[in-house]
């Protein structure tokens, strides 16, 4: 069975002013699109395409031997995730769970947005800035290029990627500009409650 590429959920230029239909073009149209079109590549006609993506991500961890196939594959699942972590109109302090949550294990949330916004401005590189929830905790984690808090017994809520292409178009090197729009007026605070356990 083929992946796909995902629908976005909101139209293309659903997220004007803060991010531009032409980064949702490059960045789900052909970056999105190119994960999907190299996991299907790398494992049709194995023993693995009839795997789900998640069965995929967790088999292929830590194999030196199909690294291509994980990186795909939890970029396939990490860019898909992102895609609902966003919403025109969102951001801003969250209501629901999601608030108590984060008030209890930061403090505030202008306490959990700065140290989410350092995690992602620390990131070096390619990654993702993550909340994720490990047992009854909520916490702040980051990732490198693929990595993801599946595979380390995490279970995510929102991440912001912080990889070049998801921000260069529309804010060049300015990487805490974007971090700060996608926490003001950006995030799916629905989506994030809905992630939890």
């Amino acid at each position: 069975m083929a992946f796909t590429l995902p629908s976005l959920p909101y139209s293309k230029n659903a997220l004007v002013p803060y991010i531009s239909e032409q980064t949702i073009d490059f960045h789900y149209g052909k970056h999105h699109q190119t994960y999907v079109t190299n996991l299907n590549n790398l494992v049709q006609g194995t023993e693995n395409e009839s795997k789900t993506l998640e069965e995929l991500i967790n088999m292929s961890f830590s194999q030196a031997n199909l690294v291509g196939v994980f990186n795909n594959a939890a970029q396939v699942w990490n860019h898909t995730f992102f895609w609902n972590c966003m919403q025109a109109n969102g951001g801003g302090v969250p209501t629901g769970r999601i608030a108590e949550k984060i008030n209890a294990a930061f403090g505030s949330y202008e306490k959990f947005a700065a140290d989410f916004k350092q995690a992602a401005l620390t990131q070096f590189g390619s990654g993702w800035a993550w909340l994720v929830q490990e047992g009854d905790v909520i916490k702040i984690t980051k990732t490198a290029n693929a990595d993801l808090p599946m595979v380390h017994g995490q279970t995510a809520l929102l991440t912001c990627d912080v990889w070049e292409h998801a921000y260069y178009l529309d804010y060049q090197n300015r990487r805490a500009d974007f971090v700060q729009a996608f926490l003001d007026h950006l995030v799916n605070w629905g989506f994030v409650n809905a992630n939890l356990i």
